[in-house]
């Protein structure tokens, strides 16, 4: 999962895409771990969200976090990223600083690795009056209130959004996720992985639920963010029903990809405006932003980042169905997914809850569970108790792989949090519904301060 450098040999044909997915595959002892999680800033002040300029903006973040040995990545003369040790700080479109972590061996390292970075994060807050709170949605700020950051590719992405969905910016500048990324050993596991991940991200949906409020009050939902994806971009997000079909492979996904249309062409610090133009046309050089040129391996690397399928594949897979959140949450949600897709038996295991779902079932389970998350009735029951089933599969899991930290513990505690979740069957989201019309008062802004990291 480290990244890779630019590669700017000219693609000559399909199988080259197909191959460079299929390079991807690694021996179940070289499978790794990475997390990546987004924040919202916040001035202590007002409460209002982070510009890019000045001495209290996200470059002053970028700066500041320097002191701890990271080193910056420029946009031209702009700041816009960090890098340290195979991880990377970068910039989502509304000043939403997300961590890439470096490819983890274990949850034990992946979580002090998360840990490291909110305590960085943390003081540099506290020196310079900021805040950082992890929650699925922006809770207090219209969508005019969030400043853009100045990266080439939200410029154009930014003018493309609306043209495809209603909710599209929203999606850019008000949303917060976390997301784990893991290896698959062949083309039959990544499929395996793949349609596990695809027909349970509902679970984490409802599990990792944390967005109820926008605009300073309820907005019926519990991961709003979950819901915003439905009306981004019908093109690049969803639930891939070809992935069950008979036949999927590496091959079936490159012929997804192709068919979505592109953002950008990167050319050095530049992107060239190339929305809705076609990646099948640019394989034979006629792309109309690039006459006559050919893509390349990082344009293709470039192109497969602006696809927003709840599973993406890459040359690792990304889980990306969970809301932004509390510490313990940046740490269940690897554990979740790792405990039901790196050991065999509990793969298996999943793959028996899930192996006889239609499409409809799919589609239905996936509309509801943003709104009423571990409620939601499915197939004669409720997600919650779906819930506690793939709990107990990642359980086992995580237990089968024993791997242990100095404490002689292993991965399993990191299921802690969610185990209470499921077993209540209130969602985050219902606490800070609890809170907003207990001892909140129907004001939003003790949020900022009650659950900041």
């Amino acid at each position: 999962m480290s990244a890779r450098q630019p590669d700017q040999t000219p693609i000559e044909n399909k199988a080259e895409l197909v191959s460079f997915l299929a390079e991807g595959c690694k021996p179940r002892g070289a499978w790794r771990i990475g997390t990546e999680h987004e924040k919202f800033g916040f001035r202590l002040t007002d409460l209002r969200p982070l510009p890019y300029e000045g001495s209290h903006g996200v470059g002053a973040v970028l700066q500041a976090l320097q002191k701890f040995g990271w080193q910056p990545i420029f946009e031209g003369e702009t700041v816009i990223g960090l890098h340290c040790d195979q991880q990377k700080i970068t910039l989502e479109p509304g000043g939403q600083l997300e961590l890439s972590g470096a490819p983890r061996e274990n949850l034990h390292a992946t979580c002090n690795e998360v840990q490291r970075h909110l305590h960085q994060v943390r003081m540099v807050g506290e020196q310079l009056g900021l805040g950082f709170i992890g929650v699925g949605f922006q809770p207090k700020w219209p969508r005019e209130s969030i400043p853009v950051m100045p990266k080439g590719r939200y410029r154009i992405m930014s003018a493309y959004m609306p043209s495809r969905g209603q909710l599209g910016l929203d999606m850019m500048l008000r949303t917060c996720t976390a997301q784990v990324n893991l290896d698959f050993s062949s083309e039959e596991d990544m499929v395996a992985k793949l349609r596990i991940g695809l027909a349970l991200q509902p679970v984490a949906v409802a599990l990792f639920a944390n967005s109820p409020f926008s605009e300073g009050r309820p907005n019926g939902e519990l991961s709003y963010r979950s819901t915003v994806w439905t009306d981004t971009d019908p093109d690049r997000c969803g639930i891939l029903p070809f992935a069950f079909d008979q036949g999927m492979g590496f091959e079936r996904y490159v012929d997804y990809a192709l068919d979505v249309p592109m953002y950008f062409v990167r050319r050095g610090d530049r992107y060239i405006d190339a929305s809705g133009e076609s990646f099948r046309d640019f394989l034979v050089g006629r792309l109309a932003a690039l006459p006559g040129e050919l893509p390349t391996l990082s344009d293709w690397e470039d192109h497969l980042s602006t696809l927003f399928p709840e599973v993406r594949l890459k040359r690792f897979l990304e889980m990306r169905g969970a809301d932004g959140g509390p510490w313990k949450g940046l740490c269940a949600l690897p554990a979740l997914w790792v405990g039901l897709l790196y050991d065999q038996v509990a793969q298996d295991s999943a793959w028996e809850l899930v192996k006889d779902w239609t499409a409809d079932d799919h589609a239905r389970l996936r509309a509801n569970a943003p709104r009423t998350g571990l409620k939601t009735r499915f197939r004669g029951r409720t997600l919650r108790e779906l819930a506690l089933d793939v709990l107990t599969i990642a359980h086992a899991g995580l237990r089968g792989r024993d791997v242990k930290d100095s404490k002689g513990r292993d991965e399993t505690h990191f299921l802690a949090s969610l185990q209470t979740i499921a077993e209540s069957g209130t969602t985050p989201a219902e606490k800070l519904l609890d809170a907003y019309a207990g001892q909140w008062q129907g004001n939003i802004d003790p949020l900022f301060i009650d659950y900041a990291y």
